[in-house]
């Protein structure tokens, strides 16, 4: 099993991730970064982000991370995926973190893991999975092409799914499923000018189907209905990725994310977090925020212990 060293080791390849190994790999600090999958985490699956600053147009998700990406390796950051994190050690100065490739030893360690989707967890979500059941509206839309088709959740990212599928299926509908989330007025009124968008307010009791999606049952005060649907993108929003540094003895709180004063840094001195993972603004600007400020205080530290 390898063994190599680094001034920083990044655990995940977000937008906050990418961002911090562009600024400490232009510091010229030896910087790594561990992916689990793909690089870009969520900000992958937006079809089009328009309140990133510096592109009037919008730039998809995919565009925007493709960019940071070749970025942080110019600079000579070394990007490493699919490379999943199973342990972290930060009892000593140098930590060390261990993937099943072998063990990588640095002086600071950024945390930006990111969230993962929340489930439905009502029957068929698991067993229509890829069959009508998609987490991904920018993956999967195009399949439906004229097709009935239901969203479930009534947030911000549900209203910008809605929109991207209502180009490709005859109707799209958003099923709130009792979330009260603020959306934004534009999102909002855009989607109810949609002619091919309609809302109802219930719950999603079941998803239904032989070997495709062919209805859902809801429940709410229109009572139970069967509503028969071709696909289901469920977007309920999500959750910090936070089981392993929480193990590791890095602070989170009641909902997982991970606890950081005002300079980004944890209980652990030289471990930094940023990004979705601490719970932040939850947008790709405040991820880039949080992730630069990361890798400076990972430079200033790292420039102090080495003295």
């Amino acid at each position: 099993m390898k063994e190599d060293y680094y001034d920083v080791i990044i655990i995940g390849g977000g937008p906050a991730g990418l961002t911090a190994a562009i600024y400490a790999s232009r510091m010229g600090l030896k910087t790594l970064v561990l992916e689990g999958n793909m690089p870009g985490g969520r900000a992958l699956e937006a079809p089009l982000i328009e309140n990133f600053p510096g592109f009037p147009n919008g730039i998809s998700g995919a565009e925007l991370i493709d960019r940071m990406l070749k970025q942080a390796e110019g600079f000579g950051a070394e990007i490493r995926f699919p490379e999943e994190v199973l342990d972290i050690d930060i009892s000593e100065t140098v930590k060390t973190v261990t993937t099943r490739h072998g063990k990588y030893h640095g002086y600071s360690i950024i945390i930006a893991t990111g969230t993962q989707r929340k489930k439905l967890a009502v029957p068929g979500e698991t067993e229509f999975l890829g069959r009508g059941v998609s987490y991904c509206a920018v993956c999967d839309a195009p399949f439906f092409k004229d097709r009935v088709v239901a969203v479930i959740g009534f947030n911000n990212e549900a209203l910008e799914d809605a929109l991207y599928i209502s180009g490709f299926a005859s109707k799209v509908i958003i099923v709130s499923h009792g979330e009260k989330t603020a959306v934004e007025e534009g999102l909002l009124r855009r989607a109810y000018e949609k002619q091919n968008i309609e809302f109802i307010d219930a719950r999603v009791k079941s998803i239904n189907g032989d070997i495709y999606v062919s209805s859902i049952t809801v429940v709410g005060q229109i009572g139970t209905l069967e509503i028969p649907v071709n696909g289901v993108f469920i977007v309920l929003g999500n959750v910090p990725v936070t089981s392993i540094v929480k193990r590791a003895g890095i602070i989170v709180d009641e909902r997982g994310c991970i606890r950081v004063d005002r300079n980004q840094s944890t209980n652990i001195e030289g471990v930094f977090a940023a990004g979705d993972c601490t719970c932040g603004g939850m947008q790709v600007a405040t991820a880039v925020g949080e992730g630069a400020m990361a890798a400076l205080q990972a430079y200033r530290y790292i420039k102090r212990i080495k003295k």
